[in-house]
C-alpha cells in the first residue's frame, strides 16, 4: 500500500488500460475509482486524482491462502472421499442382504428338525442307584483335605459343610433327570401305540414349526390317524418375497428395480414349495408317522366380487420313503412337487391360481 506514478490511457467508456514500469494491467470503475487485474500484483483497487496521474493503490494476491484454509479444503476432500466409501460400503451390504434373503426362501427345506427315535426312548433305561452327578459330588468330598490356613482360620467345618450341599443338589438333578427319562418313555409308549391326543401334545410342547413362522403363520394340524396327519399353513408371501431386485453397478453403486412378473412368482413359488417340504420333514422327523398331507393356502382379492377370500393354492401328499430318497440340496422344490401325489396350478405371469384341497384317503 503507498502513493506511485502510472500512465492510465483511457481505451473506452470506464475502462482504462494502465502502464507501469514493471506491470500492464485493465481498470475499471467510476471516475476517480476503479478496479484493476494487474500481471504482477493480481486484484488492485485504485483511487485517483483527474489529470494529475497521482494515484492511491490497495492490492491484493488471490492465491494466497492460510493454511487452516488449506486444511479444511484438505478436510472436504478426505470427508467425501471417505463418504463415498461409506456408500459403496452400503451397497454391498444391501445387496449381501437380499442376496440372503432370496437364498434363504429357496433353502428353507433343507434346515430341517432331526429325527426322535421313540423306540429308541421306550428302550431306555431308567437310572437306578447313586446317579452320576451324585457319584462326582461324593468323590468330591472324599478327596477333600484341609490346606494349613483353612485349619488355622476354622475353615474346616464350613467347607465340608459346603461340599455336603453340593452332594445333596446333586442327588436332587440324579433325580430330576430319571423322572424326566420315566416321563419320556412314557410319552414314548403312548407314541409308539398311535395315541393322537398325545400327538397333539407332543406338537404343542416341541413347537416343531416356531422357526417358520417369518414364512408362514398360523399352522393348523389335523391327527387323521395314527400313521397320517394333515397340515395347513397361510402363506406370508407379500411379507416373505421382495419386489425389488437390488445388484450392484460396475463402480460400486447400488441399483434396485423392480422384479418382473415372472421372475417374483418365480420365486413365490420355490417358496411355497420349499415351505410344504420343510413342514412334512419336520413332521415326519417329530411323530412315527407315513404321511403328511399339507396345504398352503394364501388371501387374494377376487377381481369379480372386489373382496379378498382365502383359496388353496398348493396341496400335496408327502410320504416317508420317497420324501427322504430326495436329495434335498440338489432339488428344485417346484418341480419336487412331482414326486408326490399333489394339485398345483401356477401360471408365469399370474402366480397360483386356486386348488381344490386333495382328499385324504
Amino acid at each position: 500500500m503507498g502513493f506511485g506514478f502510472r500512465k492510465s490511457i483511457k481505451i473506452a467508456p470506464g475502462v482504462r488500460l494502465n502502464v507501469g514500469s514493471k506491470s500492464i494491467g485493465m481498470s475499471a470503475g467510476v471516475k476517480g475509482f476503479r478496479y484493476s487485474v494487474n500481471s504482477r500484483t493480481g486484484r488492485r483497487v485504485t483511487a485517483s486524482i483527474p489529470g494529475t496521474g497521482l494515484s492511491y493503490t490497495s492490492s491484493s494476491k488471490g492465491s494466497s491462502r492460510s493454511s487452516a484454509y488449506q486444511k479444511r479444503n484438505e478436510i472436504l476432500r478426505r470427508q467425501k472421499e471417505l463418504e463415498k466409501v461409506q456408500e459403496i460400503e452400503r451397497a454391498k451390504w444391501e445387496v449381501e442382504a437380499y442376496q440372503n434373503t432370496i437364498d434363504r426362501i429357496h433353502s428353507i427345506h433343507i434346515e430341517a428338525d432331526d429325527v426322535i427315535d421313540w423306540h429308541g426312548i421306550a428302550d431306555q433305561m431308567v437310572p437306578v442307584g447313586i446317579g452320576q452327578n451324585e457319584k462326582k459330588a461324593m468323590e468330591n468330598r472324599q478327596m477333600f483335605k484341609a490346606s494349613f490356613f483353612e485349619k488355622l482360620f476354622k475353615k474346616v467345618e464350613r467347607k465340608e459343610a459346603e461340599l455336603d450341599r453340593l452332594i445333596e443338589i446333586a442327588r436332587q438333578e440324579d433325580e430330576k433327570s430319571r423322572q424326566r427319562i420315566i416321563s419320556m418313555k412314557q410319552t414314548a409308549k403312548y407314541i409308539l401305540a398311535g395315541d393322537e391326543d398325545v400327538y397333539i401334545q407332543v406338537f404343542e410342547e416341541m413347537q416343531p414349526f416356531d422357526d417358520l413362522l417369518e414364512f408362514g403363520s398360523q399352522f393348523e394340524i389335523v391327527i387323521v390317524s395314527p400313521t397320517v396327519i394333515e397340515v395347513e399353513f397361510e402363506v406370508n408371501g407379500k411379507e416373505v418375497v421382495p419386489k425389488e431386485e437390488k445388484m450392484l453397478t460396475k463402480t460400486g453403486k447400488l441399483s434396485i428395480k423392480p422384479l418382473t412378473k415372472t421372475k417374483y412368482y418365480d420365486i413365490l413359488q420355490d417358496y411355497v414349495c420349499s415351505t410344504a417340504i420343510r413342514v412334512a420333514r419336520d413332521s415326519l422327523a417329530l411323530l412315527p408317522i407315513q404321511e403328511v398331507y399339507v396345504h398352503a393356502y394364501d388371501t387374494v382379492s377376487n377381481s369379480v366380487t372386489g373382496h379378498t377370500e382365502r383359496i388353496c393354492i398348493l396341496s400335496v401328499c408327502f410320504d416317508q420313503v420317497t420324501l427322504d430318497s430326495l436329495n434335498m440340496d440338489a432339488i428344485d422344490c417346484s418341480d419336487s412337487m412331482n414326486n408326490f401325489a399333489h394339485k398345483m396350478d401356477f401360471k408365469k405371469t399370474k402366480g397360483f391360481v386356486a386348488v381344490e384341497p386333495l382328499i385324504i384317503k
